[in-house]
């Protein structure tokens, strides 16, 4: 039976202080009601906008800047051995060793310990949907239902409705942290972050004076954002090599596909492809099956499964229904999501040609819930699905959620994608300041545009005004708080060193 959505119910109070800027959201801090939010939508342009403005008093711009850890700070390490405690045992210590390579990896795996910081920031009472994990790294380019390529946030993981400023606050102190690590001078650095937040800004302010369709309808494409590259290599010759790199990197994503990966990951056995195993990082899933377990008869209870899961998709017909399955694997991906489950599973259409690879990753609940109220979802998949298809210019036709006991006989929520279509990313390890800043703009315009879709754009534009208060404030605020990551950073290392955590390198 498929998942179904609940009806908004009543939220904890989170055990956070409360903020300034958000008197009406007493008695259910941190998240607000569909009900309310339909109302402020309602209200006139004027009323909107009178609404961003007031939130200045109680929130002021210059006030995002602060960063200091209270004396009640959580232990960083501690946040850490909590998430694994849900997680497959056997892959903890290689998500640690991914997250020990440098500040920059572990800020990527940090997200529950950036959370608990911002719940103790300045917010101004107005609420998006979130990404929850808006890291430079979780933005880039896939293909559309229409075989177009877009640019567009694509980890959703965390996604819950709440403050607008934790996306873009994470978002910036990516790019920090980044270029500490690519070694670029502070002046640099703060200009990168300016241009990420500043395009934020510019084009939120730009929403606000659209149409609805209009902003439900904007995207990047990929065309598009070699266009703008073109543009700007003509007026600056260093910037012909950042060019040269996107042209490269949009034309290797979409070789990017199921039949690549049918080509690279599978071998034939018994007359049917098999996923081949590169252990720990790709398990078949017969080798995970204990003796005895109702898993030994895999491929009826995946079958089943996949039954609930077309149900999620809608419409008389889809073609999911024309494919088959054939194997499944566990495979390990990321950073952040290293010991969640996650399995790729094979199937095939009119012949062994016709190769179809969906990726099924555990959902658990967002590192947000404890700081911004529960979700109204009753399942962690649908919860996410929601969010990406709220945030997301287009989504994959094969987006859907699941439930199902699990290996360990554990009931467990999922969600379903497609695996690689067309799917590529910027290469931090080579980016230059040129590139940096590049990529700071299209990915500070395309939270833009993703907050825009289901937040207050109106009041949110009216915020942020058109000077560069709220951008300096969080310019001051990334190289701060890059300063905490890398001391969390130096304190999650020595806990691998004194064996409190156990890593596992080069995986």
């Amino acid at each position: 039976m498929a998942p179904r959505a609940t009806t908004q119910r009543s939220r904890p109070r989170p055990a956070v202080p409360e903020q300034a800027g958000q008197p009406e959201q007493a008695g259910e801090p941190g998240a607000v009601s569909q009900e309310s939010a339909r109302q402020r939508r309602h209200l006139s342009v004027e009323e909107r906008e009178a609404r961003g403005r007031a939130a200045r008093s109680s929130a002021p711009r210059s006030a995002h800047a602060n960063w200091q850890a209270g004396p009640g700070r959580p232990d960083p390490v501690a946040l850490l051995e909590e998430q694994a405690a849900g997680r497959v045992p056997e892959l903890v210590p290689v998500r640690y060793g991914r997250m020990l390579v440098s500040p920059f990896t572990f800020y990527r795996g940090a997200a529950l310990i950036m959370a608990a910081d911002l719940a103790t920031t300045p917010r101004s009472g107005i609420e998006v949907q979130l990404c929850g994990d808006a890291h430079l790294s979780n933005f880039g380019g896939f293909g559309t239902p229409e075989r177009r390529m877009i640019f567009d946030i694509n980890d959703f993981d965390e996604t819950l409705p709440g403050p607008w400023e934790w996306d873009v606050k994470r978002l910036a102190v990516s790019f920090e942290v980044m270029g500490r690590e690519r070694g670029f001078r502070p002046a640099d650095r703060r200009a990168i972050v300016l241009t990420a937040v500043r395009e934020y800004r510019e084009r939120m302010r730009r929403a606000a004076g659209l149409g609805t369709l209009e902003v439900w309808y904007d995207q990047l494409e990929s065309e598009d954002l070699l266009r703008l590259i073109r543009r700007a290599a003509r007026r600056q010759p260093e910037d012909k090599a950042v060019r040269r790199r996107a042209e490269r990197n949009i034309a290797q994503a979409r070789t990017r596909d199921s039949a690549r990966v049918f080509a690279k990951r599978t071998d034939e056995s018994g007359g049917e492809p098999r996923i081949v195993a590169q252990e720990p990082l790709i398990v078949p899933v017969e080798e995970l099956v204990d003796p005895g377990s109702e898993w030994e008869q895999s491929e009826e209870l995946v079958r089943g499964l996949l039954r609930a899961y077309r149900q999620t998709l809608g419409g008389q017909h889809h073609p999911i229904e024309e494919f088959r399955y054939v194997h499944a694997a566990r495979k390990v991906v990321g950073v952040g999501s290293v010991g969640t489950r996650c399995y790729i599973v094979l199937m095939l259409g009119r012949d062994s040609n016709d190769p179809l690879f969906l990726q099924v990753k555990e959902a658990a609940s967002s590192v947000l819930e404890r700081f911004a109220g529960r979700s109204v979802y009753p399942n962690h998949g649908e919860r996410v699905v929601a969010g990406q298809r709220l945030m997301q210019a287009a989504s994959d036709i094969f987006l859907g959620w699941i439930s199902g006991r699990g290996l360990d006989g554990q009931v467990r929520h999922f969600y379903v994608r497609q695996f690689q279509d067309w799917k590529g990313s910027a290469d931090t390890e080579v980016m230059m300041v040129p590139g940096a800043n590049f990529y700071a703009r299209i990915c500070g315009a395309t939270l833009a545009r993703a907050h825009a879709r289901y937040g207050d754009r109106i009041a949110l534009a009216s915020y942020l005004g058109g000077a560069e208060n709220f951008d300096n404030a969080i310019a001051d605020f990334s190289n701060a708080y890059a300063d905490q990551n890398e001391r969390d950073y130096a304190a999650f290392s020595a806990a691998v060193k004194s064996g409190r955590l156990q890593a596992q390198v080069g995986l």
